[in-house]
């Protein structure tokens, strides 16, 4: 075991280097409602970071450019960012599958009114966090009356047609509230159906877990209740080999507020950008993207642990 932890990632893993791109994932700020005990991005009301709308416009064409096949739009919470709908107006194209990240809440607060119907005429693919199906676990990690908001936007998502097999998908995601990492996903996905269903008659398409990330807010709770070493000993000792393959930053790149570009949203959280002569947005250049050698850490150890996880779930097949 202590040989394990003393490891590097790179150590375990070897090189790891991205293949085709297939996804542009766009935060558009750390501004967000909450102040999550998990957060990797620690987002809160007080941040400031906000894309600007010229680093959208370089999104914009690099996407079309390029022809990507998903823009994953997250934050913070993305729909606080003023030029949310001109971005989405402007990225729309047949055969592009636009992802919204949310966590829920921010859909209800009364300047979004509209929002969740804005999505549905764009056809947009939302994935909503939603760290558990109790009402107290949520509330724990997001504040008081964090739950009953999030399922105030979920019967409303679910009255215009999402996570009713419509073709409007709606997927949700879990993360821990402590650490250790997710039960298995297929397990979660039956218990949160049925709960949810129950409970309060919602539906949704798919579950996503997530393992947190020993960074950001999570990491100074792991520090304030001393279980930080434990946690990445967790992490190091359940490495899997076999999620190697699948690793999320093999296909994508994640583009900062400020037009910096990264392999992942965890990079990007810790200031680690892309391997690239150039990493920004504004000097795209497509060959290098698709044939960089990827920046790793301790914290890679999350996303190849048990069943491995990515911003699309379990990296285990059959998850």
């Amino acid at each position: 075991m202590q040989e394990e932890v003393k490891s590097s990632f790179t150590d375990r893993a070897g090189e790891i280097k991205s293949s085709s791109i297939n996804t542009v994932q766009v935060n558009l700020g750390l501004h967000c409602n909450l102040r999550c005990s998990h957060c990797h991005q620690s987002a809160s009301p007080d941040s400031t970071e906000t894309m600007s709308w010229k680093v959208m416009e370089a999104v914009i064409q690099t996407a079309h450019d390029f022809k990507v096949k998903n823009v994953d739009i997250t934050g913070g919470a993305p729909e606080l960012n003023p030029n949310l709908r001109s971005f989405i107006e402007s990225l729309y194209r047949p055969n592009l599958n636009i992802i919204l990240r949310t966590n829920l809440s921010a859909l209800v607060l009364p300047k979004k009114t509209g929002m969740a119907e804005f999505f549905k005429e764009k056809r947009i693919k939302v994935i909503a966090s939603l760290p558990c199906h109790l009402e107290e676990n949520v509330n724990a990690q997001r504040g008081d009356n964090a739950y009953v908001k999030s399922i105030k936007a979920l019967k409303t998502l679910n009255s215009l047609g999402y996570g009713k097999g419509s073709g409007l998908e709606l997927n949700l995601v879990y993360n821990p509230g402590g650490p250790f990492l997710p039960a298995r996903q297929v397990e979660l996905e039956a218990t949160y159906s049925r709960e949810l269903g129950q409970q309060h008659g919602i539906t949704f398409d798919r579950l996503l877990t997530i393992t947190n990330m020993p960074i950001g807010r999570f990491k100074d709770c792991l520090l304030n209740k001393g279980q930080l070493d434990e946690y990445i000993k967790l992490l190091h000792s359940n490495f899997n080999q076999a999620n190697l393959p699948n690793l999320m930053c093999r296909s994508q790149i994640s583009v900062g507020w400020d037009g910096t570009i990264y392999d992942c949203d965890f990079n990007l959280a810790l200031g680690c950008a892309a391997n690239l002569e150039r990493p920004y947005i504004f000097d795209s250049d497509w060959n290098s993207f698709c044939n960089r050698s990827i920046v790793t850490g301790e914290h890679c150890f999350g996303c190849t642990a048990g069943s491995g996880s990515s911003c699309s779930g379990s990296l285990e097949m059959g998850a």
